[in-house]
């Protein structure tokens, strides 16, 4: 009698044990060095670092050490999916506890390699599309982060080129369909005709396609060039801005970063502010919470960028009323 009732009183104890497992293994002991995946874009690249840097200083000012109770593992891809691929199945090996994945197909890559590990994504433009969330609000699954795109961006971007040189009448938009989201094309489409522009689809796979199409388009002298976001037109940014100042083509940038390497303007989000954010989602994740419960971030805070010494190379005279609402002026 006394040997059953101590059978049972250990196998109770056995399931209550059991029971509790899941949550013991979800509350990891405050002391453990959590694994933080950083897989981005070109490792030799000075904005890339930048934002790593933001990244890990941010997460330090909630706490996170390095060497204490945070470890980073970097992987980058260089703008290649195939490597993609690979350095997210690299960055499971490692057992991260989150992946921060910058881009949409760093972000696809990170999805098709796990369903459960938590990753926060930054620069996915359209996250539902793309299938990384099942809305922006309601992610759904182990991934969540920040968007970069806005609808009325395309017709901001047309405007400043209209601002600058009023006499351009077509505008090709540059932009590699392997990688680059169908949000910016569809919307600069819609927003063309407003401006009485005729885009030009300037539809890229590599960099040696880039040179033969921006030189037929830079013919004729009415016409101006659009970069998309895209993780080939960053990859490739420093041929870029070399190509429209030799065929002295206005240009316009998604983001600073091109206009500090030489481009003439540039309109998007402050991308610096979105790895800070990340970190905080990171945090949260971190100590407990569910990607499937924090909402996707869509854009709030844009910079307009200027550099006044491409625009007196290109012989460009920049109106003072635009100089006046920029953010920041290159001289």
């Amino acid at each position: 009698m006394v040997l059953g009732q101590m059978q049972r009183r250990q196998f109770i104890t056995l399931l209550i044990g059991a029971a509790a497992w899941p949550l013991a293994a979800r509350a990891q002991p405050p002391d453990r060095v959590r694994r933080v995946g950083v897989l981005m874009g070109i490792a030799d690249d000075p904005e890339g670092r930048a934002r790593v840097m933001v990244f890990k200083q941010a997460l330090h000012a909630l706490g996170w050490i390095e060497g204490r109770n945070i470890q980073f593992i970097y992987r980058w891809s260089a703008g290649d999916a195939a490597h993609a691929r690979q350095f997210a199945n690299e960055l499971l090996d490692w057992r991260s506890d989150v992946i921060l994945a910058n881009s949409t197909p760093i972000a696809i890559a990170v999805r098709d390699a796990t369903r459960t590990t938590p990753t926060v994504f930054v620069q996915v433009s359209d996250p539902v599309t793309a299938g990384v969330v099942q809305s922006l609000a309601r992610p759904g699954g182990n991934l969540t982060g920040f968007s970069n795109f806005e609808p009325s961006i395309a017709t901001k971007w047309l405007d400043l080129v209209k601002g600058i040189a009023p006499n351009i009448t077509r505008v090709a938009y540059l932009f590699n369909p392997n990688t680059a989201p169908l949000f910016y094309a569809s919307a600069v489409e819609a927003a063309a005709p407003m401006l009485s522009v005729k885009p030009f689809a300037a539809a890229v796979h590599d960099a040696d396609e880039m040179e033969r199409v921006i030189e037929q388009f830079a013919r004729a002298s009415d016409g101006a060039l659009l970069v998309l976001p895209d993780l080939f037109t960053a990859t490739n940014r420093r041929s870029i801005i070399a190509l429209a100042a030799r065929h002295r083509l206005p240009a316009v940038y998604p983001f600073r970063y091109f206009v500090a390497g030489g481009g003439l303007m540039s309109y998007g989000i402050e991308m610096l502010e979105t790895y800070r954010q990340a970190a905080g989602y990171v945090d949260r994740i971190l100590k407990g919470e569910r990607p499937a419960d924090l909402p996707v971030q869509q854009p709030t805070k844009f910079e307009f960028v200027i550099n006044l010494k491409t625009a007196h190379a290109l012989g460009l005279d920049m109106p003072e009323k635009l100089l006046a609402t920029a953010d920041e002026v290159v001289e």
